[in-house]
């Protein structure tokens, strides 16, 4: 069943919901947003947002709390900055500061409404209005190449169909995931059934995981303000998903060429400083030598 809602229209909006607070990286995050510690240069939400905008997003709305100014301030235009740097002769770093506060337009939202990841979707409503969109989560992303979203697009193009970003994971790490029991469409792209969230190992109905970037028709704005919270008592984007599910199909697409960092928890956010470490032009051959002397210390 396809879409019959904003079908034809071009999806140039992404919501990234970034409102929590980041416990898991205590006491680092208590004063700075999660979504702002760095991966060696460039904060998290950043990587995010570059995604999006290669995928030819125009418009980024950042749903925020009364915490997450820093997040504001970064994609900011900064004046002085740059005039200092201009001054000082730096000008790859000021044209740098300079092309992130034009790389789209921000437009900021405080949250609002009850714990829950489904909340701060359901803020944008207003700003998105009756097109459809993409959702990316501010603290993790998927690198690949071509974009996980520019992917996302294709399959929305081709098939009019609201769509998850999905990878494979290991057997062994089902239950950290939502899993989907889904049916072949084409090469990569898959009818999702169910999504069953965090299944036992052994239990699950494959080893794809769905979740990270979301493409999404207004619809879901409308079914997810008369969703009910559900557990812990929060309003959970998944619950409106489900719904979705049962009135038109919606897809998974497998990444191609895609790696997934998770970088919410501290293991794998320090992969991710290791591996954008060892891909950094002015970095890798010195940083490399030095992992190989540490690991004959350890």
């Amino acid at each position: 069943m396809k879409i019959s809602n904003g079908v034809n229209q071009k999806i140039r909006k992404a919501i990234i919901p970034a409102a929590g607070f980041g416990t898991r990286f205590l006491p680092a995050t208590k004063a700075m947003p999660k979504e702002m510690l760095p991966i060696v240069d460039k904060p998290i939400i950043q990587y995010v947002v570059e995604e999006a905008v290669a995928s030819g997003i125009e418009d980024i709305v950042i749903v925020t709390g009364w915490h997450k100014r820093t997040i504001e301030d970064h994609f900011d235009y900064p004046f002085e900055l740059e005039k200092r740097l201009l001054e000082a002769g730096k000008e790859e770093q000021a044209e740098e500061v300079r092309r992130i506060g034009e790389m789209a337009n921000f437009i900021y939202i405080r949250q609002k409404g009850p714990y829950g990841n489904g909340t701060p979707i359901l803020n944008a409503r207003r700003v998105i209005g009756d097109e459809p969109f993409a959702v990316l989560w501010g603290d993790e992303f998927i690198y690949s190449e071509p974009p996980r979203l520019k992917q996302m697009m294709e399959v929305y193009e081709k098939y009019g169909a609201p769509n998850i970003s999905a990878v494979r994971v290991p057997e062994i790490s089902v239950n950290k995931y939502g899993i989907a029991d889904v049916s072949d469409v084409a090469a990569g792209v898959y009818k999702i059934n169910k999504i069953v969230e965090k299944p036992p190992v052994g239990k699950a109905p494959s080893n794809l995981a769905t979740h990270g970037a979301y493409i999404m028709p207004p619809r879901l704005f409308e079914i997810l303000a008369e969703t009910k919270t559900g557990k812990d008592g929060e309003l959970w984007l998944v619950d409106a998903i489900t719904r979705l599910a049962k009135e038109q199909d919606v897809y998974a697409v497998e990444i191609k060429n895609g790696k997934y960092y998770d970088t919410g928890n501290k293991l794998e956010y320090l992969k991710a400083v290791v591996e954008f470490g060892l891909k950094h032009d002015e970095l890798r051959g010195e940083f490399g030598e030095y992992l190989k002397n540490l690991n004959h210390e350890v």
